[in-house]
């Protein structure tokens, strides 16, 4: 059976041009550019908490490092260096390649050099912690939200948590329904280009992880205001569309998670510069609502009636 270093030397040892000293020393050592803050993040992925006790290798390894990326997407950072934990039943070889191969996949994909980390025997368990660099001074952060700002969501809500919704038996999709679902829970798109490309522009910005709902209550909280939010605007899929008869798949859209998109305010003077940005890059851009004064958060429906909002969001402890 490999050693904990053969593991780490065959599977996770790789060049890291970017560092100053990657994988192979007590610690790594980084440089970051002149003019740059250093933004970071760390996401722990447990093993039937997070993602399926069966769940594919792969795809794993491309999404524990997406979901961080979205976090920088969030800050506008570049994602330059990530760490990586790893708690394992075994010495899976078969296991730990597929894994690494999605990992690497998309660290090569955003520029990221994996730069150290740790191995130990355990239940299965993901930890990744993610550095990036963003302008001093020009980070969004959640707390910027201003009374008239429109809000922004971008690509699609709710797609991830149907299919988790499917996979449970909460709700049965046509397995056509499921498959264009899947991708969306299983390899999310993390939103770096638009995260960069709102620095100056919007006022607060957050990724949506835990439920569109949720998201947006943090920045109404940190930014001591409140929003009112049309739920016909909120951009949904044409699969998930045939199922908004249904209340979970209300619930989805509203309190789902794992969508890992974007939801940013932004002075309603500007709304020509979003749209711009939406017809450069080809994302959707959706205003879906308004920064008010006050606190909480109202969602109407078509009737302009307000919509209840129990269970708003992932919750680790609940």
């Amino acid at each position: 059976m490999p050693s904990e270093f053969d593991l780490i030397r065959r599977f996770f040892t790789r060049p890291a041009p970017s560092a100053v000293l990657g994988v192979g020393d007590d610690a790594a050592l980084i440089r970051p550019s002149v003019g740059m803050e250093l933004a970071v993040s760390t996401d722990m992925l447990v093993s039937g908490h997070h993602f399926f006790p069966d769940a594919d290798p792969f795809q794993l390894g491309y999404k524990s490092l997406a979901v961080n990326l979205s976090d920088l997407a969030a800050m506008g950072a570049t994602p330059r260096w990530a760490t990586l934990a790893l708690a394992l039943p075994e010495a899976d070889e078969h296991w730990l390649g597929a894994f690494a191969e999605g990992f690497f996949g998309i660290a090569r994909e955003y520029g990221v050099d994996l730069i150290g980390g740790d191995t130990t025997r355990g239940p299965l368990a993901i930890s990744v912690t993610i550095m990036g660099e963003v302008p001093a001074g020009q980070a969004l952060r959640r707390s910027g939200a201003q009374v008239g700002d429109d809000v922004w969501v971008s690509g699609q809500l709710g797609d991830a948590a149907l299919a988790l919704a499917h996979m449970q038996q909460r709700i049965v999709l046509t397995p056509h329904d499921a498959a264009a679902c899947f991708p969306a829970l299983h390899t999310p798109t993390p939103q770096v280009a638009l995260g960069q490309g709102l620095l100056g522009l919007a006022h607060s910005a957050i990724d949506i992880s835990d439920g569109f709902a949720a998201d947006l209550g943090h920045i109404l909280e940190a930014s001591a205001v409140a929003a009112e939010i049309q739920f016909a605007a909120l951009p949904v899929s044409a699969t998930l569309r045939e199922y908004l008869h249904a209340p979970e798949a209300r619930r989805c859209v509203l309190a789902g998670g794992d969508d890992y998109q974007l939801c940013f305010t932004v002075p309603a003077s500007r709304r020509e510069e979003v749209l711009a940005i939406s017809r450069r890059s080809g994302l959707p851009l959706a205003c879906v609502g308004r920064i008010e004064e006050g606190s909480g958060l109202r969602v109407l429906d078509q009737h302009g009636q307000a919509m209840a909002l129990e269970g708003t969001g992932f919750d680790h402890f609940r």
